[in-house]
């Protein structure tokens, strides 16, 4: 086959194409599908799909299944020196199957935590490869060099770095727990992929996080990739909040702010 006749169902143009015959504005569609990676003006064929769009549709539909059951490169969070711990999960199958097990720690990690990592400090930054690995190796180095700094130049004391194996969202809690409870915990985690992207992560943040508070006391930062919030516009983000949970002394819906 004539390298001109195969096409890459990756590349930006095809994302680009206007699949619809003789719209009646092309220029509108074109400006509607420049605003959102939603699958906007691809036409159809009868009452199905275009064999372009179908064939896209599939191909994102693989990235996502890779970031979900793909293990991330836990060389990221080596070279970064995290403490690394496990949830009662044993094995990708099980964290999707059993979320609940992925939001506990044993007590024998939560004692290894006391003896091998900072306690009571100001600000704890946690990472999880929650349900994509790919998005933890793409964002967490930017975002953890940019928030060191930021702690760094407010006076913030920064405690041991820690990455969860099979870490659900509600694990930061206890994980914030075994360590005395810091002012501010901050959990980095891949988030669910769509099909747009397998790279997207989030934050979740709150003041002197513990299992007794509702899920309401917490702040989310989400879409952190390159085609939505920019790392280290993100990482700014958690810092401006971070200042405000040390003033107020509270997070979550308790809190009346606007991110700059």
């Amino acid at each position: 086959m004539k390298e001109s006749m195969a096409r890459d169902i990756s590349s930006a143009a095809i994302k680009e194409a206007v699949g619809i015959e003789n719209p009646v504005s092309l220029e509108m569609v074109k400006m509607l599908k420049g605003y959102t990676n939603a699958r906007l003006g691809i036409g159809r064929a009868g009452d199905r799909m275009r064999t372009a769009s179908l064939l896209k549709f599939r191909a994102d539909h693989a990235v996502a299944q890779d970031a979900v059951w793909t293990p991330m490169e836990e060389k990221v969070v080596d070279a970064l020196g995290f403490y690394k711990i496990q949830t009662l999960v044993q094995e990708k199958e099980e964290y999707v199957r059993r979320p609940d097990r992925g939001r506990l720690i044993s007590e024998e990690t939560a004692a290894a935590l006391r003896e091998h990592c900072k306690l009571g400090a100001d600000v704890q930054l946690l990472a999880a490869d929650g349900l994509s690995g790919f998005a933890v190796n793409a964002n967490l180095r930017p975002m953890y060099h940019a928030l060191v700094k930021g702690c760094e130049e407010r006076g913030w004391s920064f405690g041991t770095p820690v990455f969860i194996r099979y870490g659900r969202v509600n694990v930061a809690d206890k994980v914030s727990e075994a360590l005395e409870i810091p002012k501010v915990t901050i959990l980095l985690i891949g988030e669910r992929p769509g099909l747009a992207t397998g790279e997207s992560m989030s934050v979740y943040m709150g003041y002197q996080s513990t299992s007794e508070k509702p899920e309401s006391h917490r702040n989310v930062i989400s879409n952190i990739y390159t085609e939505g919030t920019p790392p280290l516009e993100a990482a700014e983000q958690v810092l401006e909040l971070a200042e405000l949970y040390m003033k107020e002394k509270k997070s979550g819906v308790e809190l009346n702010y606007s991110i700059s």
